[in-house]
């Protein structure tokens, strides 16, 4: 493979992805540090399209990356390849407003053929290609200029291993006709509203006790001053306040800025700063939870009541049982929220009701709530057996028609729809 020297120049760049413009796929990786700043710092990009491979570097003075960000962005006829991609999309996102598009993860992919849940990059080689990756650049400081040739060849290595990877793994899927499994959780991992980061919204990632509207009120106005004041100062939020900080005020809030202090994770300087001013106002001007924003109260359906619990657990041992059966990660098949709502009661908008996860395991699902299903011992091995008989179900499991859905395949271009420390930040 022909490896560039490091381009920090913009011509370099824009010729490097005028070739790149034709290409089929090209596999991408980038090094950025986030640990003292609220958005991450773009070090390097590593790309490779499987005859040519470079390395960018996005802090090199005579360097304008918008040849690069268009390709990842607006040329739609080149498939861009990740591993784990979901850091490199925040990056893409916080540049243009837009996550690459067509877009393929090959963590995501390795689920579908029967590889860990979260398989490491590292692993992924080792598995496909025989290599073992020496991992002792992983950790170096790659906003620390000159970078040397063993920061370069290891970041390199990252692309062009995934270049001979992904075209194994496409014909896996193709083999196994599991392309069109990957849909979702593509689109999934493209969905700009993921990287967005409204302050209107960061409140939900916070756990609260209760539904108090006026506690909840306070909780989304206090989530929100803390982004915008991690944003404002490019700390992570977590220097600004904990979440657990934010769940006891807004739970107890304050008469007034000198009882700050008092608050566990606030040291004594918020009784009289600005930001502690600030937070002050934004309790004062905070106002209860609307009801349509109300988070929703955990449902249970009839006839469970405390054995749920119970067919829960049946539920999971099943799916154990089907992912061995079909070489398929679990966590692709069904997620352990929606396992229980299923033994709950429920049947809306759950996903292995859907599609291929209803074929390969939401029906069998359905049926041992519903009395249909029961697992037996064969010579030493769990299998899942059904019976002529039902039980009443405890609600209308639905048409079964109505979750099949035809779906393109994966395998081809898939289209996304559109800290813990309380520092002193002042």
């Amino acid at each position: 493979m022909e490896i560039h020297p490091l381009i920090r120049d913009t011509d370099s760049l824009t010729a490097l992805c005028e070739r790149f413009r034709d290409a089929d796929f090209v596999t991408v990786d980038t090094e950025f540090m986030r640990e003292n700043t609220y958005w991450p710092i773009l070090c390097l990009v590593q790309i490779s399209d499987g005859e040519v491979a470079a390395a960018i570097d996005p802090l090199a003075d005579d360097i304008d990356l918008t040849p690069l960000l268009e390709l990842m962005t607006d040329n739609h006829d080149v498939l861009k390849v990740f591993h784990a991609g979901g850091q490199d999309l925040e990056i893409i996102f916080n540049l243009t407003g837009k996550t690459p598009f067509p877009l393929f993860d090959t963590q995501i992919a390795a689920m579908a053929l029967g590889q860990a849940e979260q398989i490491g990059y590292a692993n992924l080689v080792e598995q496909w290609l025989g290599i073992r990756i020496d991992k002792g650049a992983r950790f170096t400081d790659w906003s620390r200029r000159p970078l040397d040739k063993r920061q370069i060849d290891y970041a390199i290595g990252d692309v062009t291993h995934l270049s001979e990877i992904f075209p194994k793994m496409l014909d896996k899927l193709r083999d196994t006709g599991r392309g069109s499994w990957l849909n979702h959780e593509m689109e999934k991992l493209g969905n700009v509203a993921q990287y967005s980061n409204d302050p209107n919204l960061m409140w939900r990632k916070i756990r609260a006790q209760g539904r108090n509207a006026h506690v909840l009120g306070r909780l989304k106005a206090l989530a929100a001053w803390r982004e915008q004041e991690a944003q404002n100062k490019n700390l992570p939020r977590g220097r600004i306040a904990k979440d657990e900080t934010l769940s006891d005020i807004a739970a107890h809030p304050p008469k007034k800025q000198a009882d700050l202090p008092k608050i566990r994770g606030l040291s004594t300087n918020w009784k009289s700063n600005d930001i502690g001013a600030r937070l002050m106002d934004t309790l004062a001007a905070a106002e209860a939870l609307p009801t349509d924003e109300m988070p929703p109260r955990n449902k249970r359906g009839p006839g469970l009541g405390k054995e749920g619990a119970l067919v829960t657990d049946l539920l999971k041992l099943m799916l154990k049982v089907r992912s061995r059966e079909i070489d398929v990660a679990s966590r692709l098949i069904a997620k352990a929220d929606d396992l229980e709502k299923l033994a709950a009661g429920e049947r809306e908008n759950l996903e292995l009701l859907e599609g291929w996860r209803f074929e390969q395991f939401g029906k069998d699902a359905l049926d041992l709530v519903e009395g249909r299903v029961a697992f037996t011992v064969c010579d030493g091995r769990l299998e899942i057996t059904h019976s002529k008989d039902d039980c009443e179900p405890s609600v209308d499991g639905g048409d079964n028609a109505s979750h099949e859905k035809a779906e393109p395949d994966a395998a081809q271009h898939v289209q996304p729809t559109p800290e813990n420390q309380a520092d002193n930040p002042e």
